[in-house]
């Protein structure tokens, strides 16, 4: 069992809003790690930090792993992020 010290630390960047079939999940995105595809699971927990600008932050947490393929995960933000944060940087914690 992980303990918070043990994650790993990375980058990514948010490439959209998670979609399903006929809605969108304003609360959850895809996050593109830039890590190799065997290590995203361990990000599994971890904390996201995402900010604009105007220098708000927005905290969240990585939910599950979106694909292992294209290392993505799958974070659910509070607040909701603006659609103007969409290939912003994210740093995980």
């Amino acid at each position: 069992m992980a303990t918070s010290s043990q994650h790993l630390k990375a980058l990514g960047a948010i490439v959209t809003y998670r979609k399903g079939g006929a809605r969108q999940y304003v609360d959850q995105v895809l996050v593109r790690v830039f890590i190799d595809g065997v290590e995203v699971g361990s990000l599994i927990g971890s904390k996201a930090v995402a900010k604009d600008g105007h220098g708000n932050i927005y905290r969240g947490r990585v939910v599950k792993v979106h694909s292992y393929r294209n290392p993505t995960v799958i974070v659910k933000f509070k607040p909701n992020i603006p659609g103007q944060l969409l290939g912003s940087p994210v740093e995980f914690l």
